[in-house]
């Protein structure tokens, strides 16, 4: 599939804003109030920013953005529609929570319940962001069991990161957290790991006999392209990255993760590792996903040459 940079910026910067206001709602529920008004905001403000700018960017690459309001009308079957409207949910009890939490509105009886009410929403919204992929059976290397697994572990790895790095920057930084993202993002990695190992595995077991119905007959195969020129499905649908390139982003990722959590380590005698950390981790974030869409092969590409998917 070509990697669209719009749909690559949303799914990584809408994660890693889910992941965050998730994690901030768990702050608010062990926690309490934020620790000043100024941290409160600038994570809520973080996390919503990203939420906002990565569901923007979506619209970019439909051919008529003036329609995506389209989409939300079919909740009922469509993961899109679900995600969409999950998305503007959240953005209510999500921007209450953070001004009870922050202390802005002294109310807080409210923070535990307003908190437990956003990272629920938070997460379902990453669970459809993941769906809409993984349900789709015309591509094998998405219809994965782990495909969700990814979505919700970089969203949560990336959010935490984000969260060491501000309280780092405002003098708040406890050892617990450098731990507890180092541990996110270690998990990250092992998903992505076994995600990867597994669509290696799958059976590329499709031919044109089974587009065409004709297999039974015996060996099918083309007299001739269906195009003389490159069309629209070729383009978005026959994008191929090399394998050798493959494997070598596949390192990238791990080894700027692991550098990640090295950096948050240090981050215990240097808090300001903990933003070179975030960089590092959100990069990784970046190039899995550019993986995730490059690395997808969808069954149309039978009818333009390929021998099997």
């Amino acid at each position: 599939m070509h990697p669209a940079y719009s749909v690559i910026l949303f799914t990584t910067a809408s994660g890693a804003g889910y992941g965050l206001l998730a994690l901030l709602s768990l702050v608010g529920i062990s926690h309490g109030e934020a620790s000043s008004l100024a941290f409160g905001l600038t994570a809520m403000v973080v996390a919503l920013g990203l939420i906002t700018i990565g569901l923007l960017s979506s619209t970019f690459h439909l051919g008529h953005p003036e329609r995506a309001w389209r989409a939300f009308s079919q909740w009922r079957s469509s993961w899109l529609s679900r995600e969409g409207v999950a998305a503007v949910i959240t953005y209510l009890p999500a921007v209450v929570f953070g001004a009870v939490w922050s202390g802005l509105i002294a109310a807080p009886a409210l923070i535990a319940p307003l908190a437990v009410v956003t990272a629920v929403m938070a997460m379902i919204t990453v669970l459809c962001t993941a769906k809409i992929y993984s349900t789709l059976k015309t591509i094998r290397s998405w219809h994965n069991p782990w495909t969700v697994w990814v979505y919700i572990s970089f969203a949560l790895a990336t959010g935490a990161v984000i969260l060491a790095a501000i309280t780092a920057v405002f003098g708040n930084f406890p050892a617990f957290l450098v731990y507890f993202s180092s541990v996110l993002m270690a998990l990250a990695g092992i998903i992505v790991l076994l995600y990867w190992r597994s669509i290696d595995a799958a059976p590329r077991d499709l031919t044109m006999g089974d587009a065409t119905g004709l297999g039974r007959l015996g060996t099918v195969s083309q007299w001739e392209q269906p195009h003389s020129a490159p069309n629209y499905i070729q383009k978005e649908m026959g994008y191929v990255v090399a394998r050798k390139h493959a494997a070598q982003l596949r390192r990238l990722v791990i080894v700027a993760l692991v550098l990640a959590i090295l950096l948050m380590l240090s981050a215990l005698a240097v808090p300001v590792a903990a933003l070179l950390a975030m960089a590092l981790a959100l990069f990784a974030a970046v190039v899995q996903r550019w993986l995730f869409f490059a690395e997808a092969q969808h069954v149309s590409s039978l009818f333009y040459g390929a021998q099997a998917a």
